[in-house]
């Protein structure tokens, strides 16, 4: 596939991946790390390393232009009253974006997926997307 040539992950990132999903599973809160795919090395990595547990913080921390991804777990109970943690990739897509920086995370968000073994991908387009994403995981049941 082109698109694993074209971006990469350090083994780092890889290891980093791995801990989150791994340690997410059983969390009572909600955590988020945003990614970003460096323009110059085309390397995806963590923005800055933060973990958020509320969806305002990390909505207000996303750039008003520039796609990002953000790797989810959210703890929540269905409507059946069953607890379920959905681990998603948010694919943050705001619409006045750059176009070469939309192709750009357009071209990586399969290897994204694969790589951090997420099952789905959520497209989200502004703040209120990231504040409200608890009724689309457990809308989408």
């Amino acid at each position: 596939m082109s698109e694993s040539r074209l971006y990469t992950f350090s083994p780092e990132t890889k290891e980093k991946l791995r801990k989150f999903r791994l340690g997410t599973s059983r969390a009572k809160d909600a955590q988020a790390i945003i990614y970003i795919i460096d323009a110059k090395s085309q390397e995806i990595r963590p923005q800055d390393g933060e973990v958020y547990s509320k969806m305002e913080d990390l909505a207000d921390d996303l750039p008003e232009s520039s796609p990002r991804f953000i790797l989810l777990s959210y703890p929540l109970t269905m409507s059946s009253g069953r607890p379920s943690v959905p681990y998603v990739l948010l694919y943050y897509l705001p619409e006045n974006c750059n176009p070469s920086h939309r192709m750009m995370y357009a071209g990586a968000v399969e290897l994204m997926r694969s790589t951090a073994e997420v099952n789905r991908v959520l497209e989200v387009q502004s703040e209120e997307d990231i504040t409200d994403i608890a009724s689309r995981l457990t809308g989408a049941e």
